[in-house]
């Protein structure tokens, strides 16, 4: 039988405890299907970035968001820094309003850690969480040396600006394997020739590139609360990120739970982005992959 494809969006605010959060359903509620609804989570990437994967998901209900202080979201609460406890109060909430727990979710980079906050937090949320390289340091081996490492990048985007930053950012999110002395003992990247302006801007509000979304990475794993939750966890990992940071976090975040392997998708750490955002995966085959795990498979 053929899928049935879904049609139309509702775009909402909701009031939680110092944010105002606009987030938008793709599809009807209750679902078509009796199916849960999929949340697609990301931080510090909002809503748009799973524009093009919602799109190829026509058969399920999908719901996005844009974390509070990031995209249309607006915050109240006096502060500028990103935190995944905070934001999985927020998830949890939005789960509530929805009427429609527990939901399904698939957390990117940042948003997996979200993911992993709200089920440890809040278990009977979620039914399946799909966790997409999430960028946790202290599950590594050479974690003081990635806190060293991150601290460069936010130096170099306070020194000399965005472009600089993200120059650091893409060498130590490209680097294979562990932080060693190779790792630092290398010159600074030059921004222009990774295509980066060389130009400073004057900002440093940056959420990735300053240290606002340290507690993003340098979030506490809660490996006992995650692993008697009933929710299905799967961590997966692009198969292009081999050995690098993201991989390294991921595969060794499977095994704290449990789990021998990361499950691997196609592409990259942004391997469901279409080609409107500059960075292009293999969005089609990724949402099969992601069907096909969301199913059951492995």
């Amino acid at each position: 039988m053929p899928a049935t494809v879904l049609t139309g969006m509702t775009t909402s605010t909701l009031d939680t405890d110092g944010a105002a959060l606009t987030y938008d359903v793709h599809g009807p509620l209750p679902t078509a299907d009796g199916r849960p609804p999929l949340l697609l989570v990301g931080q510090p990437m909002d809503a748009s970035g799973f524009a093009t994967l919602a799109g190829l998901l026509p058969d399920r209900t999908c719901v996005t968001y844009d974390p509070r202080g990031l995209g249309r979201s607006t915050r109240t609460d006096g502060r500028d820094d990103h935190d995944p406890t905070v934001q999985a109060e927020d998830l949890h909430a939005l789960v509530q309003t929805l009427g429609a727990g527990p939901v399904d979710v698939f957390g990117s980079s940042g948003g997996a850690v979200t993911a992993f906050a709200l089920v440890a937090a809040h278990p009977e949320d979620v039914a399946t969480l799909v966790a997409h390289e999430p960028p946790l340091i202290p599950v590594l081996p050479d974690a003081t040396a990635a806190e060293r490492a991150r601290a460069a990048v936010r130096d170099a985007y306070e020194a000399r600006g965005w472009g600089a930053g993200m120059a650091a950012f893409m060498v130590m999110t490209s680097w294979q394997g562990e932080y060693t002395d190779a790792y630092f003992d290398q010159p600074a990247p030059d921004p222009a020739q990774l295509g980066m302006p060389a130009e400073d801007d004057g900002s440093r509000d940056d959420p990735l590139l300053s240290d606002r979304s340290w507690a993003v990475s340098g979030y506490q794993l809660d490996v006992d609360a995650i692993r008697a939750a009933p929710t299905r966890v799967v961590v997966a990992v692009g198969e292009e990120s081999a050995g690098t940071f993201t991989a390294r976090t991921s595969e060794a975040t499977a095994r704290l739970l449990g789990q021998d392997v990361a499950v691997v998708f196609p592409s990259h750490h942004g391997g469901f982005l279409g080609g409107e955002h500059g960075y292009a995966g293999q969005p089609e085959a990724f949402a099969r992959r992601l069907t096909e795990v969301l199913a059951g498979g492995s």
